[in-house]
């Protein structure tokens, strides 16, 4: 068969866009029965598969998102007798006569109260479109539980279509024990001798409340009036902009917070592996990838107790309420002050990083792929 990728989510920079490149990447190593086309929306990708002989890369020119997926999409499938679509990211042609497969990365819109998270405008497009997707898809991957659960409860009718399927940290995250390495990153970003991480993007799109900078800044704040030494690096897109918006300051922290921006993943190993403990107390996630790259490279985390960050690191994360500052200081400080507790944390976080996986992604997204055909 021949299978088309909607890859305009591979310019992105987050979650959705590391899961586009990922997949195809993994799809492409593993299925050399069939053939794929990757459609672009932008020209930076081609090239990106050059050196699979089982996949075309197209450019197709649109500046307008849905008329892309809704009018582009579907005249190029035809044009290139096209038998699946699939879509890394939420949407699918409502007018065509391919099977469609599309992925969910969360059903926070249709999940009180994280859907007062988004704006308005957001919330009514979002609700409007989505069981238009969900009808017209012949089927649904979904990143996680919470996900899963999300959409069925709004859209009961979907469960016989719908199914988790994780991915995983890409393989390059693992630990790092050569110091002549560590010491190149630690010194390429001015990184202190002891501190806590977090990897997190500016995120204005949900007013800045998702990723919960500020919990983690008042948390950071009372853990070193409690005694606490370590900096605390934050790194992501445009994620100096965090401090741009809180009063860093009258916190007494100003001086204790870096900011080193969107580092490489090819480092970001590194930084797992020198830090002392990674917080991801955010308030909304379905799938949060930072989690399990912290897992593989063995770093002890410290997280909220619900949506899919609890589910991700069951057992081998500290888990706390987000919207209690005291209560996510208590529990770095319960961390940090307990190497042996660290080296529990890191062993079961290292082993249960082994369930998420890129190969068995691909190979169950696959499975769908050939299910859906045969039907025919």
């Amino acid at each position: 068969m021949r299978i088309a990728i909607m890859m305009r989510s591979a310019d992105e920079a987050g979650g959705i866009g590391v899961y586009a490149r990922n997949i195809v990447e993994e799809l492409l190593k593993l299925d050399h029965e069939n053939e794929y086309v990757l459609f672009y929306k932008s020209k930076k990708h081609l090239g990106r598969y050059s050196n699979f002989t089982n996949c075309r890369e197209i450019f197709l020119s649109g500046k307008n998102k849905a008329i892309w997926d809704q009018v582009t999409i579907p005249w190029a499938a035809r044009r290139e007798k096209i038998d699946l679509i699939f879509n890394p990211k939420f949407t699918v042609p409502l007018f065509t006569r391919c099977k469609t497969v599309m992925v969910v990365h969360g059903a926070d819109w249709f999940v009180p109260p994280y859907d007062e998270v988004y704006t308005t405008i957001d919330n009514f497009y979002i609700k409007r479109v989505m069981p238009l997707y969900f009808r017209k898809a012949d089927f649904i991957s979904s990143v996680s539980d919470y996900s899963t659960d999300g959409f069925v409860k709004a859209f009961p009718w979907c469960k016989k279509k719908i199914k988790t399927i994780y991915f995983g940290p890409n393989r390059i995250f693992k630990p790092i024990s050569d110091q002549q390495v560590l010491e190149a990153v630690r010194a390429k970003y001015h990184l202190p001798d002891e501190f806590i991480l977090t990897v997190i993007r500016y995120d204005p799109g949900t007013r800045n409340t998702r990723k919960n900078f500020k919990g983690m800044a008042e948390a950071y704040s009372l853990y070193k009036k409690m005694g606490g030494k370590e900096k605390f690096v934050v790194v992501g897109r445009d994620c100096e902009r965090y401090g741009e918006d809180y009063d860093l300051k009258a916190l007494g922290i100003q001086d204790d917070i870096i900011f080193p921006g969107l580092v490489p993943q090819t480092d970001l190993p590194v930084f797992y592996s020198l830090a002392k403990l990674y917080l991801y107390p955010t308030i909304i996630e379905a799938f949060p990838i930072p989690t399990t790259e912290a897992m593989a490279c063995g770093c002890p985390i410290v997280t909220s107790n619900g949506t899919g960050l609890e589910e991700l690191t069951h057992g081998v994360s500290l888990a706390v309420d987000p919207l209690d500052s005291q209560a996510i200081a208590d529990a770095m400080k319960k961390v940090l002050d307990d190497e042996g507790l660290q080296r529990e944390m890191s062993e079961k976080g290292f082993e249960r990083s082994k369930i998420f996986s890129w190969e068995k992604c691909a190979a169950d997204t696959l499975e769908i792929f050939k299910n859906l055909v045969n039907e025919n």
